[in-house]
């Protein structure tokens, strides 16, 4: 009987722990947020509040096991230099629209609906210094494109 115990306990004790990981993981990682403003060839203006991840430990970890955002929300990750950036949706629970933008801010290329928990490559293509991920659907509802600019603090201060 105790040894069938012991194997309820540590059952429960490893449901917990698988459980409660993905929250405690998110906690210990904080981000700052700013606003951000995406400037559209045809004049539109929408902003977004992003969080900020500049930092390898918030680059990797991003928007994984969160499982809602805001519409008006987002993150802006900042690579340091321009560069060829690959993501990858591993432990992501919201789809995403990545918009890949260059140092100046302009979005060079956009990946719609990057597909939850896949370990498929999201390549930039381009050099960029910027990827902005905003809720699957955001860009193509709001008529954003390549070739529009995105304004931001973060962005502002390489210019």
């Amino acid at each position: 009987m105790n040894m069938i115990s012991h194997r309820i306990g540590s059952a429960f004790v490893a449901l917990f722990f698988m459980l409660a990981l993905p929250a405690f993981a998110q906690s210990t990682v904080k981000f700052d947020k700013e606003p951000l403003v995406i400037q559209t060839a045809a004049g539109k203006k929408i902003g977004f509040v992003v969080e900020i991840a500049d930092t390898n430990e918030q680059r990797q970890r991003g928007l994984m096991y969160r499982k809602e955002m805001a519409d008006d929300a987002g993150m802006i990750f900042d690579f340091g230099t321009s560069k060829r950036v690959q993501m990858w949706m591993e432990n992501t629970v919201l789809p995403l629209d990545m918009l890949f933008i260059d140092r100046a801010g302009t979005i060079r290329g956009i990946k719609q609906n990057a597909v939850p928990f896949s370990r498929d490559i999201i390549d930039s293509v381009t050099d960029v210094k910027y990827v902005l991920e905003l809720n699957a659907g955001a860009a193509a509802k709001l008529g954003i494109k390549s070739g529009d600019t995105v304004v931001s603090a973060t962005i502002a201060k390489y210019k």
